[in-house]
């Protein structure tokens, strides 16, 4: 199982993005949809980050926290 840790870690955009996306790796997701995951994170401001980052967590069945 994978799990993404993103409460209690630093809350930087870019440090969020990574920890997504480093998860999105572990899950064995393929370059699209961390392309797709990338662009959409990026689209707005850092609500739509959070949350489009547990929306594309959630999809893939990953726990996070």
């Amino acid at each position: 199982m994978v799990f993404c840790q993103l409460t209690g870690k630093d809350g930087n955009a870019f440090s969020v993005m990574g920890r997504v996306v480093e998860s999105l790796i572990r899950a064995d997701v393929d370059e699209k949809g961390i392309r797709e995951y990338m662009a959409k994170a990026m689209s707005g401001d850092y609500d739509n980050l959070l949350a489009v980052s547990m929306q594309t967590l959630e999809s893939y069945g990953i726990e996070y926290e």
